[in-house]
Parts: structure tokens; sequence; C-alpha cells
């Protein structure tokens, strides 16, 4: 195990390196200096070349890189363009808001999912089977910025008599009721593309898993459908949903920008697309680097959590 958990931190290390240099380099990729939005109309040139000089612009890309993940390894990302507070401060504000609706959608796409995933399988080919397999396709065409559209007039309109709330945000720590009010709606959103995958997956699996010779010896033995679907199946079928969650989750994180957006929730995925808007270089390299290193642990705890059910893989 421990080989196993050497073996995939060190395989961390390139992806980290391409991210972070990735990052270090896009102010040589934008139009203009990156501080030039600092300055007011006023500035001279020789203000702006001090603003470059105090936020290292002037140096060498290598040099840039170098100190900048010094810095990092330090917990400093750096001090934002337009607010000249610390990048850490804000990510560590913003991210326990994406995390929670990331967490919140992805419970929701699995309670939803798996029961459909088991139903289906279950009636493989019968009408119920068809029913689901249409309604799964219809979501999966539905692009996030089209269902946010949809689930606000259906649920956050009163004459429909369920008004959840539309826009803004309540920290849980405040207001439970209240918070789950906000998130209700940008967590729906997010698990309706989730869900079809996590049900077509499932079943998949289901169907395999129901052939085996241990499937046909429980119900030999007269055990009810319910019982060997979920008591016999459902654990060996979830490998690969184990596998794909802690990926969803990961991407979650990182792809909320749409629905922080549009339902004005200050979590990351807000704050990056602010901080693009406003070229402000050192949220989005922060901002970037913390989603893939959490995406990055995160698939390596899958990886290790999927050993750890499978020891075959661990053999590999």
């Amino acid at each position: 195990m421990l080989r196993l958990l050497g073996r995939k931190l060190l395989a961390l290390i390139p992806v980290l390196f391409l991210v972070t240099f990735a990052t270090t380099a896009l102010p040589d990729l934008v139009d203009g200096s990156p501080v030039a939005q600092m300055l007011g109309p006023g500035s001279t040139p020789q203000d702006l070349k001090d603003l470059e000089h105090e936020f290292g612009y002037d140096k060498s890309l290598p040099v840039r890189y170098v100190t900048w993940v010094g810095d990092a390894l330090t917990g400093d990302l750096g001090e934002s363009l337009k607010t000249r507070t610390s990048v850490m401060d804000g990510i560590a504000e913003r991210f326990p808001v994406t995390l929670e609706l990331a967490v919140f959608a992805l419970l929701m796409a699995l309670i939803v999912a798996v029961p459909l995933g088991v139903w289906t399988a279950a009636k493989a080919g019968g009408r119920v089977d068809r029913v689901i397999g249409g309604v799964s396709s219809g979501l999966l065409s539905i692009p996030t910025f089209v269902s946010v559209f949809i689930l606000v007039y259906f649920f956050a309109n009163p004459k429909m008599m369920l008004a959840f709330k539309p826009t803004g945000w309540e920290y849980i720590s405040v207001d439970f009721a209240k918070n789950i009010e906000f998130a209700f709606l940008p967590a729906l959103a997010l698990a309706l593309a989730e869900i079809p995958q996590f049900q077509r997956l499932l079943r998949s699996d289901m169907l395999a898993t129901l052939q085996e010779d241990f499937i046909l010896t429980a119900r030999s033995k007269g055990l009810s459908t319910p019982y060997v679907l979920f008591r016999h199946a459902l654990r060996p079928s979830s490998f690969s949903l184990l596998t794909v969650s802690g990926l969803t989750l990961g991407r979650l994180i990182g792809g909320t920008v749409i629905v922080e957006s549009y339902f004005a929730i200050p979590g990351l995925g807000q704050g990056m697309y602010q901080a693009i808007n406003g070229k402000d270089i050192p949220v989005v390299q922060g901002t970037v680097v913390v989603i893939a290193l959490i995406y990055v642990l995160l698939n390596t705890l899958v990886d290790i959590g999927y050993s750890l059910i499978d020891p075959r893989v661990r053999a590999r």
C-alpha cells in the first residue's frame, strides 16, 4: 500500500508542474501589462514600470516561476491586482462555498441515480428501462446554462408554489434552512448533468453482475429480488461509480463558474469569472492551481480507495 501511495504521489509532480508553469506564463500570453489597469489615466510609463517591478512582472518567466513556487510552498499565493488582498485568504473564504455546492450536487445525483440504475438494470429492455433511458438522453442534451433558466422558472416562481431562492447565498454556519433555500437550485442544476451518467454507468455494471453465478445462486435460494439487487449485486457493481464520483467531485469544484455566476454565489467559480474579466492574474493563477491540486488529490484518493475495494488493482 505504501508503494502504491508513493507511486501516486510521484505521479502528481509532473501534473502540478505543468499547471503551475502554465499559469505563471499567463502574463506573457495576455495583451498588455497585467498591472496596467491598476493605474489611473494620469499615470506615467515610470509608474507602470515601478508597479511591474513590485509584482515581479519585469522578471523572466523562469525567475518568476521559481519565486512563485517558493512563495506558494509557504502558503503565499501573492496579492490580488484589484483588491491588494491576499489571494490565499480570498480562496480560503470562497472554497467552502464551492465545496458545499459540489458535495450537495454530488449527493443529489447519487441519491437519484443509484435507485434508477438498479431499477433499470432489473427491468432491462422493459418499458421502465426505455422511458428512463429516453429521459436520461434528454437530460444529457440540455446544457447547464439552459437548465438554470428552466429550474428558476419552475422552482423559483411563487405561482408554482415552489419558491426557492433564485440568487444570493447564506452561509450554513449562519442559517442552515436559508442555506438550503439558496443552495438547492444551483446544486440541482449541477446534479442534472451527472444523474444520467451515473444511472447509465451503474445500469451497465449491474447488468454484468446479474449474470454472475453467485447472483443466480442467491435467486435459486428464493431471496427476494430487492434483497438480491441491493445486498448482493449493488456493491460489486459500484466500483466504476465510485471512481467516477470522485472524479466528478473534483470536476464540480472546478466547473461551477456558470452556476455560481448565474445564481450570484460567492464561490471559487464566481471569483474566477470576476478575476478573468478583470485580468487579475494572481487570483486566476492561485485559483487554477488550487483547483488542479484538489482534482489530482481526489483522483489519487479514488485510485487508492479503488485498490482497497478490489485487491486485483493493487497487484497491477
